[in-house]
């Protein structure tokens, strides 16, 4: 009977910390979604985005990615954010899609404008800027050293003799 009841006792402990554990987890991480103004922004591609994505300014989460859409005229993404209300965007600000490593989660990060007219709540980021595509980029890179292999040339100007 003591085996349960020490079995019971060390079950309970476990439970406690493991819910401190993510208690802190959740606190410490910036997790949350940020309460604020709406600002839209469209790009050609948001592959990779998510709703409850960070929006960040320098590196630091300063929104959260609120809903994605497709303009059905132009087949643009249109990717709705809630921006923390002590952060004035200006009219020239740059959002681009960017990622946190390799086979990190991609999010939003504005390059802040210098113009003196801010964008108003419900309005939008006119400069944008989607991913690169690493795929597309080896795809060139692979295409570009095929074509560049082509015809070499013998520095007579003639075709380089070929060897059997």
């Amino acid at each position: 009977m003591s085996r349960n009841a020490v079995e019971t006792v060390m079950g309970a402990l476990v439970l406690v910390v493991a819910a401190l554990f993510l208690f802190f987890a959740y606190t410490t991480s910036q997790v949350s979604a940020v309460r604020g103004y709406q600002v839209m922004a469209k790009f050609s591609n948001a592959g990779g985005l998510k709703n409850g994505g960070d929006v960040r300014i320098s590196g630091i989460k300063v929104g959260s990615i609120t809903s994605e859409t497709l303009d059905p005229k132009t087949f643009q993404a249109i990717v709705q954010m809630s921006i923390d209300p002590s952060i004035k965007l200006a009219t020239d600000s740059v959002a681009q899609i960017t990622s946190s490593g390799l086979l990190g989660d991609n999010f939003i990060s504005i390059e802040p404008g210098n113009e003196d007219d801010l964008i108003p709540a419900g309005g939008t980021i006119t400069h944008t800027q989607a991913q690169m595509s690493l795929e597309n980029l080896i795809g060139q890179v692979i295409y570009n050293q095929a074509q560049g292999s082509g015809g070499a040339k013998s520095p007579s100007g003639g075709a380089a003799p070929e060897h059997p």
